[in-house]
């Protein structure tokens, strides 16, 4: 029995879609669709109902998905173990996007280490998707990222980061009592987004506006972002992460509107199921004192 057909199965039930599991697992749809007639074929029963764009687990799935969801554990954790060098055991690599390399890995590593003086660490930066890939493939160890979640993985959440709007020092909306969506759409307004669905909530803070708002920037960097504000050329949201250190030398300004309550990026970690649970825990400790 082929387990990446095991491995499509289960994909399918997870994110009910043959489309969304051929995204995941990087494949195409068609393929996607060959594995589970080749795993059907070879039970000699029918997993799925399809009508239309609709997918039902039949009851014959049901039954085989427990045992489907062992197969692939065990598969996956002895591959690891497997390919695991010796010259490595004290070795620790540790994926993340960008932005958590920028603002929370700096922080977590050096303490990290004075915990595990032994341990050596190899940082790789990359997407989510990226780092999904290079987590299932044992490629990385852990990774932070955005929220995300996935079978064959286990995710914990970390923090949860404010989305808030900053401005530079002397700025007019410092002394201001009130501050409305319109007054804000008149600013020069550098745009940071992450690809994150939670920056859709700020795009829709504009969207009953009689004019769009003057948004003189696009930029998929926070640090570029943070460093036009400083040089005072306009203003933006940010996830207060970034600029904790500019805010605290007065050299940027939160300005709170009720808009943006609940607003927030969450990071969390991420690894293959049954390993690191001590790491993990140590880490999810050390976060908490990030955000404070």
């Amino acid at each position: 029995m082929n387990i990446e057909n095991i491995e499509a199965f289960i994909y399918v039930i997870h994110y009910g879609s043959f489309n969304k599991a051929a995204d995941s697992l990087f494949l195409s749809q068609p393929t996607v669709t060959a594995r589970i007639q080749s795993l059907e074929r070879e039970l000699n029963c029918k997993l799925f109902h399809r009508t239309g764009k609709q997918v039902m687990i039949t009851e014959e799935g049901k039954r085989f998905l427990p045992y489907a969801q062992q197969v692939v554990q065990i598969y996956e954790k002895g591959k690891m173990h497997i390919n695991q060098k010796k010259s490595q055991t004290n070795e620790l690599k540790i994926g993340c996007t960008v932005s958590v390399s920028n603002y929370v890995i700096s922080e977590i590593i050096p303490k990290l280490s004075v915990m595990n003086d032994e341990v050596h660490y190899k940082m790789i930066t990359g997407s989510t998707d990226e780092l999904v890939k290079k987590t299932l493939n044992n490629e990385i160890d852990i990774a932070f990222v955005r929220k995300i979640s996935h079978p064959s993985l286990q995710s914990i959440k970390l923090f949860e980061d404010p989305i808030t709007l900053y401005v530079y020092e002397d700025h007019p909306f410092i002394s201001k009592q009130s501050i409305s969506i319109q007054d804000i759409a008149k600013e020069n307004l550098i745009f940071f987004e992450c690809g994150s669905l939670d920056w859709l909530r700020i795009h829709r803070l504009f969207e009953n506006l009689e004019s769009p708002p003057n948004i003189k920037i696009h930029t998929d960097s926070s640090e570029m972002a943070k460093k036009l504000i400083l040089e005072k050329f306009g203003i933006a949201f940010l996830p207060s992460i970034s600029v904790k250190k500019e805010v605290k030398d007065g050299l940027l300004y939160p300005i709170h509107i009720e808009e943006t309550k609940g607003i927030y990026l969450q990071t969390n970690i991420f690894c293959n199921r049954g390993e690191y649970s001590e790491l993990v825990n140590e880490i999810v400790k050390l976060s908490k004192e990030l955000v404070k």
